[in-house]
This record gives structure tokens, C-alpha cells and sequence, in this order.
């Protein structure tokens, strides 16, 4: 039988760097804080570690506004901490990733500072401009994704440049090999560096000079919501089929790929396709020669799922990626309430089920075909965080929403270590921390869980490492999906050598995997 690569079946814990572990008593997580809490990331069985951007920013998306990509933002530490993170995280049988924004930079980039000097300069394309309209409006109704329109007025060109997020994040133009090639000296720097993969931030994001730019059309069904974010009659903006399928993106994607070929060991590339189709994503995104696997967020509704939604979601998935490895599920990251909160009400439950389902959540993830992403905290069943006041809130996009919606910071509140050790639980000794520590966590704190026996995370570790012992799962990524009722999941994995029948009950919240 053929050695699966270790991506092909990889439990990957992400880690959001500003909320994990403040080394420096300022509130902030950082890297040198990272370093400290590996050991318990290791026990825990995992395979590999993703750290969110840690690049230099000016933070108005806090590390998603790149303004250099190969330096270090001071409040994390510098190139130092890094090489001693990725040292001991391989010392300890950890894989490293990191995050990688190609769409989108910062507007305090050296790029865009010189790019929006004039029409002619070096950098001139580099980013996407356009002429206003005759009676001096932006060349489209295009939206952005935090609200309002697309387009920012630069003075100094005369013209609007285009940005698929807030203002202060440009999008890059990719049509421009310049900027391809400055992408694949990125990839070499990290990698270099002893980076073992990349997580692409949006890469259905990233697009080429698309001039003639037109309008999109009116919903025709047009309702107005409670949160405009969600019904807007011109929010189609770039992201149809057609912008998934610009060959723009997949002439990024295989320069990337060819960077990552040159190096041993296997670098892993694993691409956020948001609302992707699998199909769609399978056939164009993991063809030969791109992207490793695709982040598929089948898994991740806001709103979260009902038994028949879980099952239509990984049915479709399965459908476009059985046998392979190329697919990478996840029910919680940095932007999505967590599951252990959001799964509750469309599964019928109540919050003193919360432990009991986030392990069965966390047993089902891992139980798939393909590679796993663990958000911090979910090994936990940390909740999510309801009531950050809004003079306290951090995400741009709760901030322009509330109180309707309230953004992100929800999921990103501090991790907390131990319930005795100070205020915040052992994230930090400063006088406050950037988001405010969540009290209601405190009874969950990391270490103090890693010790009590019974605790959601020793169960999971010790289903883990049954995990690494299962021919079916570790030495193939075959999967059928078999019957299931309204209240449960089953599905068999397969190798040469193993049957398994994985049965998850979501009215008892138990899990049963044995051999047939």
C-alpha cells in the first residue's frame, strides 16, 4: 500500500497568536508565549500546528492587512522567537504552517505606499485602479465584505483603487508576474526558515486585472434583513463561479506549488476556498500541480447544523474528494462563533451538553477522509463569548454591525491556562488584555484540563492516539457514507487491511467506531 504524505491525514491545531499566550505582560499574545505552551499542544496528539498571521500590520484586521511579509510584528516577538518556536515544535514531532494573505496586503505596505504615488510608477499595477465614472463615482457597485462599497478614492492618482475588504487592504493584482514572483521569494524566505506548509488566507480572493470592470446585476428577490451584510442586492460582487474559475488564481497557485516542490519533506499547501464548491474545488483548485488540499466550509454554517445538514455537508464533500487527501474539514476557526456554542440549538441541545458534543464534534472531525483543523480552545469545548461590551470590541467587522451582529471577537477571546493563577487565568500578567478573558472559561483552563482525568481534552488525546493506530484512517482516505436517521451519523472508513463502521449518536453524544 502507498505511504500516505502526513498531510493527507493530519490533525492541524490552529492557533490565533494575539489570544493564545502573553509571554511580555502586555495584554497580547506572542510568539515566545507560543514556544511555552507547545508540550501541551504535542500531548495533546496532534500532528501539526497553524499560527494565523504574525506578519508586521498596523492590526485593522489584526495580521490579515499585511504590511511586510517576511519580518515579524514587534508585538509578537521577532525572527528570533520564531526560529526557536519552529525548532522546538519539530523537536516535539510537530509540523509547522503558517498563514499566508495573497489576495490583500496592508495600505501601509511599501507596495501600495509607492503604488498610489501616481500612474507610472514601478509599482504602479501592482494593485487594482480604475477611472471614476463620468460624474466622478466608483466604476462599479461592487460591496465590500465589512460594508460599504469596494472602491476608495486614492486623490494622489485621480483614481479608485479596488479592495475586497476594508480600505486599509488593497487588493493585489495578480495579472502583474511581478507580483507572482514576489509571492514565490515569500514562500522561499518562510521555507527556508524550516516552514513546513502554508495555509493561503482567501485564495478565491486573489484576481487579475478584470477591466472593463461591469456592474452585477440587482437580486431580483431583493429583501431587506436585519444585518445588511446578509441581504444586500449587489452583493455578488467578484465571487460567482466565474471569479472561482480565473485563471489568474490557479497561475498564482502553481508558481506557489513549484516553490514548494524545490524543498524536502513534503511542504504542504492548503487553500480557504469560503463557499466553495467541492466539486469545483477538487477538479480546478487540487488539480496536479496546485494546491495540496482545499479548507472546505462545509462544516462551518454560522448558524451551525442539524444532524441532516452535517450529513448533506460531508455527503457533498465526499462525493468530490473520496480517496483522496485533499480536503481539510473544520467546524470552528478565528472567524466563526464556536462549535460548541453553535452547534447546540440546531442539534436540540443544551448548554450542560456542551462538553459531551464537542468531544462527539471533535471525534467525527478527525474520523473523516483528508486532514483536520482543531481551533484553540476546542479541545476545551471553550463557548463562545456573547457579551463583549462594544466599547471593548475589536473586529472591524462587529464594530460596523453591532449590536445585530457582533463580529469575531467572539471566538477570540484569550485562552486561559489555569483557574488559580491570576484574573486572566494565566494569559497574561498585564493590568488588561487586548480582548477581554472570558470568565466562564476559567473553569475549563487549559493545564488544569490536560490534568483531570475525564476532561474533554484527555479523551480526545487518548481517541487520538487509537486514531494513529487505525489502518482505515491513517493508511487510506476511503469513506461511504451508510444510512443514517435523524438523530445520527454513519459512515464506514476502509483500507486493505481494516473495515471500521463509525457511528455517532447525537441523542446519546456518544461515539462508536469498531471494526466489521
Amino acid at each position: 500500500m502507498t505511504e500516505l504524505k502526513w498531510w493527507e491525514t493530519a490533525v492541524i491545531y490552529q492557533i490565533y497568536p494575539r489570544s493564545f499566550q502573553d509571554s511580555n505582560s502586555d495584554g497580547i499574545g506572542d510568539l515566545p508565549g507560543i514556544t511555552t505552551r507547545l508540550e501541551y499542544i504535542a500531548n495533546l496528539g496532534v500532528d501539526a500546528i497553524w499560527i494565523s498571521p504574525f506578519y508586521p500590520s498596523p492590526q485593522k484586521d489584526f495580521g490579515y492587512d499585511v504590511s511586510d511579509y517576511c519580518d515579524i510584528n514587534p508585538e509578537y516577538g521577532n525572527l528570533a522567537d520564531f526560529d526557536a518556536l519552529i525548532a522546538k515544535a519539530h523537536g516535539l514531532g510537530l509540523k509547522v504552517m503558517i498563514d499566508i494573505v495573497p489576495g490583500h496586503c496592508s495600505d501601509r505596505h511599501i507596495w501600495f505606499e509607492e503604488s498610489r504615488q501616481s500612474r507610472d510608477n514601478p509599482k504602479a499595477d501592482w494593485f487594482h485602479w480604475a477611472d471614476p465614472l463620468a460624474d466622478g463615482s466608483a466604476p462599479t457597485n461592487w460591496l465590500s465584505f465589512f460594508g460599504g462599497r469596494a472602491w476608495t478614492w486614492e486623490p494622489r492618482r485621480q483614481q479608485y483603487y479596488l479592495h475586497n475588504f476594508l480600505p486599509s487592504q488593497p487588493n493585489l493584482n495578480h495579472a502583474n508576474p511581478n507580483v507572482i514572483e514576489a509571492f514565490r521569494q515569500i514562500a522561499r524566505f518562510w521555507f527556508d526558515r524550516g516552514v513546513d506548509g502554508f495555509r493561503m488566507d482567501a485564495v478565491h480572493t486573489v484576481n487579475a486585472d478584470t477591466a472593463p470592470y461591469r456592474d452585477n446585476l440587482p437580486k431580483p428577490n431583493f429583501k431587506l434583513g436585519s444585518l445588511p451584510q446578509e441581504q444586500q442586492p449587489f452583493f455578488r460582487q467578484l465571487h460567482d463561479s466565474a471569479q472561482l474559475n480565473q485563471p489568474a488564481i490557479q497561475n498564482f497557485i502553481e508558481a506557489f506549488r513549484k516553490v514548494a516542490d524545490e524543498y524536502d519533506g513534503d511542504r504542504f499547501l492548503m487553500g480557504e476556498l469560503h463557499g466553495d464548491d467541492p466539486v469545483l474545488a477538487s477538479e480546478t483548485f487540487t488539480a496536479p500541480g496546485r494546491l495540496h488540499a482545499t479548507y472546505n466550509f462545509n462544516l462551518l454554517e454560522w448558524a451551525g447544523l442539524d444532524v441532516a445538514g452535517l450529513e448533506k455537508a460531508i455527503s457533498t464533500a465526499i462525493e468530490a474528494f473520496n480517496g483522496t487527501g485533499r480536503l481539510t474539514f473544520a467546524f470552528s476557526n478565528h472567524d466563526v462563533p464556536r462549535s460548541a456554542t453553535r452547534q447546540l440549538a440546531p442539534l436540540g441541545l443544551g448548554e450542560e451538553q456542551q462538553e459531551a458534543l464537542q468531544l462527539l464534534l471533535l471525534k467525527l472531525e478527525t474520523s473523516l477522509i483528508g486532514s483536520a483543523c482543531v481551533y484553540q480552545g476546542e479541545e476545551l469545548a471553550l463557548s463562545d463569548v456573547q457579551d463583549i461590551p462594544l466599547d471593548q470590541m475589536q473586529d472591524p467587522w462587529g464594530i460596523e454591525f453591532a449590536p445585530v451582529f457582533l463580529g469575531r471577537d467572539t471566538c477570540r477571546t484569550p485562552m486561559v491556562w489555569r483557574r488559580s493563577d491570576n484574573q486572566w487565568g494565566g494569559f497574561s500578567d498585564a493590568a488588561s488584555t487586548w480582548l477581554p478573558v472570558a470568565e466562564p472559561h476559567l473553569a475549563r483552563a487549559g493545564l488544569d484540563e490536560a490534568e483531570r482525568p475525564g476532561s474533554v481534552y484527555c479523551q480526545f488525546s487518548e481517541f487520538l492516539a487509537w486514531r494513529k493506530k487505525q489502518p482505515a484512517m491513517m493508511r487510506a482516505n476511503n469513506m461511504t457514507l451508510v444510512a443514517s436517521g435523524p438523530k445520527e451519523l454513519v459512515f464506514d472508513r476502509m483500507s486493505e487491511t481494516q473495515n471500521l463502521r463509525c457511528r455517532f449518536d447525537f441523542e446519546t453524544l456518544t461515539a462508536s467506531i469498531a471494526e466489521i
